[in-house]
């Protein structure tokens, strides 16, 4: 069943991003579908240093974080990652959970063709920039709606999930001082596709 509105307009962002882990993220580009279970995330507000809202400061290239959740945020990183955030919240509250890692689960194939790999190993889909190009998203979905049909968000019942759940300091944001020690990242305890 795919989310909706009501699971991306909370107000506490730390609980959205925990409650993503397990959920499975899917494309569809150029009619092909491809999908994988989220088992790595961090949570962004615009209270501290490591979002790109930090204090609301509204640009052209985050404008999407101050929309109503239930967006992607898609935008380059180190000028050859693109990554993927779902925006949350009300409008006028920038908040963001980036995806940094997936258990891949549909459409391996066309995976493994876009990474250019061989086989189905942990290169696949175990980080942030990995994931977005195996999953084919770029910044052409950069303001697109989580409710229709060419990314989302479903809870696929039956997937049987570990009961603990890891929070830690995020990953590269050292630039973020005392914020970047927050434990607002979240993995699945024990998965092997959690970044490294």
């Amino acid at each position: 069943m795919k989310l909706g509105e009501d699971f991306y307009q909370r107000d506490d962002i730390v609980q959205i991003a925990r409650e993503l882990l397990g959920k499975v993220l899917f494309t569809r580009i150029n009619g092909i579908v491809t999908s994988g279970m989220i088992v790595e995330t961090e949570a962004y507000s615009w209270r501290e240093r490591g979002c790109h809202a930090y204090g609301s400061k509204k640009t052209q290239r985050n404008a999407i974080l101050f929309e109503n959740g239930g967006y992607a945020y898609v935008y380059l990183c180190y000028g050859m990652h693109n990554l993927f955030n779902i925006v949350t919240n009300k409008p006028g509250v920038a908040e963001a959970v980036l995806i940094r890692a997936l258990e891949p689960i549909d459409g391996l194939e066309e995976m493994k063709l876009r990474r250019n790999l061989n086989a189905v190993d942990l290169r696949l889909t175990s980080g942030p920039g990995k994931l977005t190009k195996a999953l084919g998203i770029n910044r052409t979905l950069n303001g697109k709606s989580l409710l229709n049909n060419e990314v989302w968000v479903e809870d696929r019942p039956g997937i049987m999930l570990p009961t603990v759940i890891e929070a830690s300091a995020r990953i590269g944001i050292e630039y973020a001082k005392e914020d970047a020690l927050l434990p607002w990242r979240f993995t699945l305890k024990g998965n092997k596709w959690v970044s490294k």
